[in-house]
């Protein structure tokens, strides 16, 4: 066992791996909460699943692969600006507006607990 976990360490898989039984141990699933507070409905996928939230309502998910979110951070119509993110187990996030002067149409998903 020793010799196949040095090669698999060789090529950085041991991390992935333990990762990927840390996920099986748990249960194989994360359940994290999300708000929507930029006063719009927010369309996103979640581990590939297209989900809509509408405007001042939170939501319970339960994710079974990974946890990753996926949506457009640009407010217009005709111009996409994606962003993706791992959430975390046990979070709550909330769709904030981004307080950044670059673009006043941006909003972006954060941890507030």
């Amino acid at each position: 066992m020793l010799t196949n976990q040095n090669c698999l360490e060789s090529f950085g898989l041991i991390e992935e791996l333990d990762e990927q039984a840390a996920e099986t141990i748990s249960g194989g699933y994360e359940v994290f909460s999300i708000k929507n507070t930029v006063g719009f409905d927010v369309n996103f996928s979640l581990d590939d699943t297209s989900f809509t939230l509408p405007a001042n309502e939170t939501w319970i998910y339960t994710a079974y692969s990974g946890g990753t979110i996926k949506f457009d951070s640009d407010k217009r119509g005709g111009y996409e600006q994606y962003k993706t993110y791992n959430l975390a187990d046990g979070r709550v996030y909330e769709f904030q507006d981004d307080p950044s002067p670059g673009n006043p149409y941006d909003f972006n998903i954060y941890s507030v607990a």
